[in-house]
């Protein structure tokens, strides 16, 4: 048993003791996976913003790791393979040399053995003397056995008596498995924490289907960056343009703008190079109606349509008043920036035709829907 369980710790092949010799130790440290996924992730953090920082970060961590890794090997062959390869290479051959000496000197036994039977048949004159010299041969061979058997037995016991320190040797495996477990795991504890508050303090994330408190929160901003493009954009292009908000923009175009606002990549001069109003509208339009949450909140969505139901025109503008002043700051202040914007719009409802009727047709369902309903169902 104790054989069968060094040679699963060790191989089959010899194991050479480990030394501390640098060059020897660098030479190990390439080979280490960790160490070469550390250096191709340091390689490739050349550039700033939240990749690069990320890249840097783990690939010192995994350079840590690989290091780690190495001391680790270097521990576990010093204190663990290196006595067992003691036995392996020391004991367990002395025993085997002794069962084949055992077997060697049976067999000489048996054939002393087996000519000496057969001269006892033959006990007159010379044949006495012969008979007298073979067993001489035997006792001598029979001598011979016990004394290896001895031996074998001796260099058994021996090892047999080693077993608890043999033992004790296995457990500091286990004992230098969990130290290194547990330096690897402080490792990782002190850098995953401060790369998800880097990461969730990034401004560099999506903006479709995200929250607006949230994007508002790593922009540092008051409006969100979509609605106050958008909006700058559509000052510019779409005042005069009929159906706007109502008439859709070219998928391919739509698609590309929607991607290059979620990679923080749009800017009012890039916005303007699109010369389609249309898919500047259907941006604005998408974002707010992929909102987590409608701007204008599924907690005030009961408020909302019992304040639209009144019939009476003074009476239901103060109620739409009071349900207004209770959206959170945030979702109040980009509502006030998108409602000043379509009232522009709509003083040029003769040219455009986006009367405030229409404007309410197109941009009503989103910026309000039934918490029941789903996220891109238009009520």
């Amino acid at each position: 048993m104790i054989c069968k369980l060094q040679t699963n710790i060790l191989g089959n092949q010899p194991n050479q003791a480990f030394t501390q010799e640098p060059a020897f130790k660098e030479k190990r440290l390439k080979k280490c996976p960790e160490y070469i996924l550390g250096q191709t992730m340091l390689e490739n953090a050349t550039e700033d913003g939240l990749m690069g920082f990320t890249l840097l970060e783990c690939g010192r961590a995994q350079m840590s790791l690989a290091n780690e890794t190495v001391e680790h090997e270097a521990k576990v062959e010093q204190y663990v393979a290196a006595p067992l390869q003691h036995i392996l290479d020391t004991d367990i051959p002395n025993i085997l040399k002794h069962k084949r000496n055992l077997a060697r000197l049976i067999l000489d036994m048996d054939s002393a053995r087996t000519r000496y039977q057969q001269a006892s048949k033959h006990n007159a004159g010379t044949g006495a003397t012969k008979a007298d010299s073979l067993r001489e041969d035997l006792e001598e061979a029979e001598s011979k056995v016990e004394q290896c058997r001895d031996q074998l037995a001796a260099e058994m016991f021996q090892l047999m008596s080693r077993e608890t320190e043999l033992a004790q040797t296995i457990i500091q495996y286990v004992k230098l498995q969990r130290a290194y477990h547990e330096s690897a795991l402080h490792s990782l504890e002190d850098l995953i924490p401060g790369l998800e508050s880097y990461i969730n303090n990034n401004e560099m994330k999506p903006v479709y289907g995200y929250p607006l408190e949230e994007h508002l929160r790593v922009t540092n901003r008051k409006i969100a960056l979509p609605i106050q493009l958008c909006v700058s954009a559509l000052l510019r292009l779409g005042m005069e343009e009929e159906g706007l908000f109502r008439v859709a923009g070219a998928a391919s175009k739509s698609r590309r703008i929607k991607l290059s606002l979620d990679a923080c990549c749009l800017t009012l001069s890039t916005a303007l190079e699109y010369k389609d109003p249309h898919v500047i509208a259907g941006a604005l339009k998408s974002y707010l109606r992929e909102l987590p949450e409608p701007l204008l909140t599924f907690k005030l969505y009961p408020e909302w349509m019992a304040a639209a139901k009144i019939t009476q025109n003074e009476v239901r503008l103060r109620a739409l008043w009071e349900v207004l002043h209770k959206l959170p700051s945030a979702n109040l202040e980009n509502l006030r920036f998108l409602i000043k914007f379509l009232a522009v719009l709509s003083k040029n409802q003769d040219i455009n035709k986006m009367s405030p009727q229409n404007i309410a047709i197109v941009i009503g369902p989103n910026l309000i829907w039934s918490p029941q309903e789903d996220v891109n169902t238009i009520v």
